[in-house]
Formats: C-alpha cells, structure tokens, sequence
C-alpha cells in the first residue's frame, strides 16, 4: 500500500485509494497510517475519535470503521490469492496495525532522509545535507493531513511532524549558507521570516545571507522588524545570540565572511 500523510491522506492498494469519505474513518486510517507497523491500541484510537466523551457504544462502532477501512481494502485487492484486507489491517492484541513495506508510506522515507541529512551536517558534509535534506523537504505537498480532521492523538502526530519539517528547513538552509549559496536562498528566507515573524532562527539566516549578499542595511532592517514584534507580542528583546549577530553585521565583523568561504571551500 501506497500511503502519503505529508499533505492531503492518500492510500493506495494497486492503485486504488483505499481513502474513506467519511470523517471517522478518516481519522483512524491516517493515525493507523502515521504509526504503520506499530499497534495502535483500541484506547488510542477511542481518543482519537472521541476525546474524553467516549460513547457506551465505542467498542462495537470503532469495530465497525475498522470492517469499513477492510471492505474498501478487500475492494483494491479484487481478490488477490496472496493477501487479504485483514492480512493488511490486522488485528493485533489490544489494537490494530497497518502492514506496509519499506518505503510505502512517505513519512517514513521523510524522517530516513531527514535523519541521514541531520547526520551529514553534524559531519560537516554540508553538501550532503543539503541534498539530503531537500529531498526529505520535497515530499511535503502541503500542511500533514490537510483534509483530516484531527483529534487529540492525531493533533499532537501533526505537531510533531511540523517540527520535524521546520528543523529539517533550518538544517537545509544552513548547510546552504555553508556552501556559500547565501544569495539564492534570500528570496526563501525572506518568505519564511513573513510566516513566522518571531522565528529567530529564520530571522538569523536572513541577515547572515543578507549580509554575505552586500546588503548589511536590509539585514539590519530584519532584526529590527523581529525585535519591534518580539516587544510588541510579547515584551521580550531578542535573544543574546541574534544580539551578538545584529552587533557583528553593524561592526562589519569578517568573521561573517570567513565563515561562508570556509564552507565554500570545504565544499
């Protein structure tokens, strides 16, 4: 089976979608999907659909989704001698497992790529990380689970994954500015620091490409506009560390162009 969570869910069994129009299913084939070959027990999924007002009927109705989800299996595998629906979505002690192969479902292949990336730049192997790290970047078609509405249990599995893709990004782009790309990746920078105005790892990678661009002045506007928001929202300055950067652009400091040419001809 052919899953994709990192966007819209998809699921496909031989090319067809095996995806339920109906919401509660939905919900449980997507966290079925997220923790694929992993039971997911009963009271996980009761959560999931239901929070704390789990109805008297839950046992007989999740049994009920889950015959759904292997009807609609059963249906793409259009009798296939050597699987059946429940050899797919199993039941296990406790809960139910969704079996795949290696590779079938891209939030698996997005945290192997990520991992690999991660390890590369703490190697210093800058531009394997970048690659890397792209191609795990890549495989996101939109927010995790667009179209699913998501409870408690699936709420904080979106969470973590937008964590996870925010500090592959923040990996990538400093692999980049390693590599000496400070001017290509501005533009991407630029939109980032207007999605998330108070993020000052972005905001650091802003000015720091900025700066190694020729253009100190805009790098310095950039920490202004965090700071005025910082106070603003929240009453707080930045950081030391994006002080400590913010003086090193106004002084001109050369390490900030040693740094990029290190990692240019370590590259």
């Amino acid at each position: 089976m052919d899953i994709q969570v990192l966007g819209p869910l998809t699921a496909r069994k031989h090319g067809v979608s095996v995806v339920p129009t109906a919401a509660k299913p939905r919900q449980i084939l997507a966290l079925l999907a997220l923790q694929a070959d992993r039971v997911v027990t009963v009271p996980a999924l009761m959560e999931e659909i239901w929070g704390e007002d789990i109805p008297r009927s839950a046992a007989t109705t999740l049994q009920t989704y889950i015959l759904q989800l292997r009807r609609k299996i059963a249906a793409a595998l259009d009798g296939d001698p050597l699987q059946q629906a429940k050899d797919v979505l199993v039941t296990q002690h406790g809960g139910y497992l969704l079996q795949v192969r290696p590779g079938q479902v891209d939030v698996q292949e997005f945290d192997r790529l990520a991992a690999a990336g991660r390890a590369a730049h703490e190697a210093g192997d800058h531009r394997a990380a970048s690659e890397l790290l792209g191609r795990a970047l890549n495989m996101w078609r939109g927010p995790a689970l667009v179209d699913v509405r998501v409870g408690g249990v699936l709420e904080l599995e979106v969470l973590r994954l937008e964590e996870d893709r925010m500090a592959a990004l923040e990996r990538r782009i400093g692999a980049d500015l390693q590599l000496g790309r400070h001017a290509e990746i501005v533009p991407e920078l630029r939109v980032l620091v207007a999605k998330h105005p108070m993020h000052e790892n972005f905001c650091a990678q802003l000015m720091t490409a900025l700066h190694r661009s020729g253009s100190a002045w805009r790098a310095l506007e950039a920490y202004q506009r965090l700071r005025t928001t910082l106070i603003e929202e929240l009453g707080l300055e930045p950081s030391p560390r994006l002080q400590r950067l913010h003086q090193a652009v106004l002084n001109a400091d050369p390490e900030l162009d040693l740094a990029a040419e290190r990692g240019v001809r370590a590259g």
